[in-house]
């Protein structure tokens, strides 16, 4: 493995807890530590784990991994597109949206839990936005929920208005990328992760599901490992990142 350390970061509302679950141990069998930093207060959300990426030294050695789960994922891979020669890859876990979030259905549903805790307080708000999701999933969200505190409706409405990169930026991303997503996932669309491996010039995607989440968090984790190092072994040519994207492999096993 070409790098020592990872930075990756949480997803809308959720933690860095959840984050080390999904991906410590599948990194760390490839000697690969990994730091999660915990979320900003706020709405400063989108714009402070961008701004940790660009404070951080240079690792020894080679360039250090980013990426991240939904939000995270937008995020990291945004600041891959801007410091390529900083990035050894990306590993993005359940892309929600590319370009303007529009109606997407992530950020329908953090606007709407957004809704719930300012009118009804955050107790009630997880009561209702938990009362038809699976036990493990209502278990990550009420942890990470109570952890952000007063600033978690402004948090979810920052995210649910920032953009993820566009298509046409993707394509300009010449580091190896690995996708994870969950077929079973209506909040993270499998159509946007395929958007994404079809977009990016070196790119793999591995598909999994939301009841392999539940019963395991490593199963996220590992698929994006593995999708990222199918797309390492594919070398670019030279003028790679300004072709049209050939079209990726979808694998569906974790």
């Amino acid at each position: 493995m070409p790098t020592r350390t990872a930075v990756l970061l949480p997803g809308t509302g959720s933690d860095e807890t959840f984050v080390h679950a999904v991906f410590a141990r599948p990194l760390a069998s490839f000697g690969v530590m990994v730091i999660a930093p915990p979320p900003p207060p706020g709405d400063a959300v989108v714009s402070a784990y961008p701004a940790l990426l660009d404070r951080l030294p240079a690792a020894p050695g080679p360039p250090r991994l980013g990426g991240g789960v939904s939000l995270g994922a937008h995020l990291a891979t945004a600041w891959a597109v801007r410091n390529q020669g900083r990035c050894a890859g990306v590993l993005a876990a359940l892309p929600a949206w590319n370009g303007p979030s529009n109606a997407a259905p992530a950020a329908v549903a953090a606007n709407a839990s957004s809704d719930l805790i300012e009118r009804d307080g955050l107790d009630t708000a997880l009561t209702l936005a938990t009362r038809d999701v699976a036990p493990w999933l209502t278990d990550e969200l009420s942890r990470a929920w109570r952890r952000h505190g007063a600033g978690l409706a402004a948090s979810l409405r920052a995210a649910a208005r920032h953009p993820a990169p566009e298509l046409a930026e993707l394509r300009t991303l010449g580091v190896p990328v690995g996708i994870a997503t969950c077929v079973d996932d209506p909040v993270h669309p499998v159509a946007v992760a395929r958007a994404w491996a079809d977009a990016l010039p070196r790119s793999a995607l591995v598909e999994t599901t939301l009841d392999a989440l539940g019963a395991d968090r490593e199963s996220l984790g590992r698929a994006a490992v593995l999708a990222w190092l199918r797309a390492r072994s594919r070398m670019p040519e030279p003028d790679d990142v300004t072709r049209p994207p050939r079209r990726n492999p979808r694998d569906r096993s974790c």
